[in-house]
């Protein structure tokens, strides 16, 4: 799988582990940065340029690190065609695959360890959507709002 992957400079801190669970299982990395905490970049230009490489169709997921996850979450979520959640058990990494397409997984790096984010990637990246009938829907009605939003 083509994964993208960004930080932010609290992000940052969580990096090796992101990529060394990415590489591990074979996957195609996408490298949007940061590599630094010594400058501050901000979670939106991250979510940003991240949102925009899952839309152009050069990652087909993606990982994104802020200190908390929650910015990087809202800030993805803002860009149509993004589904993205902090998840911080393994359970809502797959879930929110299977039953919500999700293409984002938003993670804190103030909040969860290496180890942590090596499983909550590996449970993202090891999901499929379901496909079933009420999940479809579902989507079918969050795909309705954004063109409603969009559109004024």
């Amino acid at each position: 799988m083509i994964v993208a992957v960004a930080f932010d400079h609290r992000g940052v801190h969580l990096r090796d582990a992101v990529l060394q669970t990415l590489l591990a299982g074979e996957h195609e990395v996408v490298d949007l940065g940061t590599d630094t905490d010594a400058v501050r970049i901000d979670y939106p230009d991250k979510a940003l340029e991240l949102g925009t490489a899952i839309i152009g169709g050069d990652a087909e997921r993606g990982v994104l690190v802020c200190g908390s996850g929650v910015g990087a979450a809202v800030a993805a979520c803002k860009i149509a065609g993004i589904r993205a959640s902090v998840c911080h058990d393994t359970y809502s990494a797959h879930q929110g695959v299977e039953h919500d397409d999700m293409n984002v997984l938003c993670l804190g790096s103030d909040i969860v360890g290496p180890s942590l984010a090596n499983e909550l990637v590996e449970a993202f990246l090891g999901a499929a959507f379901n496909g079933g009938e009420r999940y479809v829907e579902r989507l079918k009605k969050v795909e309705a709002m954004e063109r409603q939003m969009k559109n004024g």
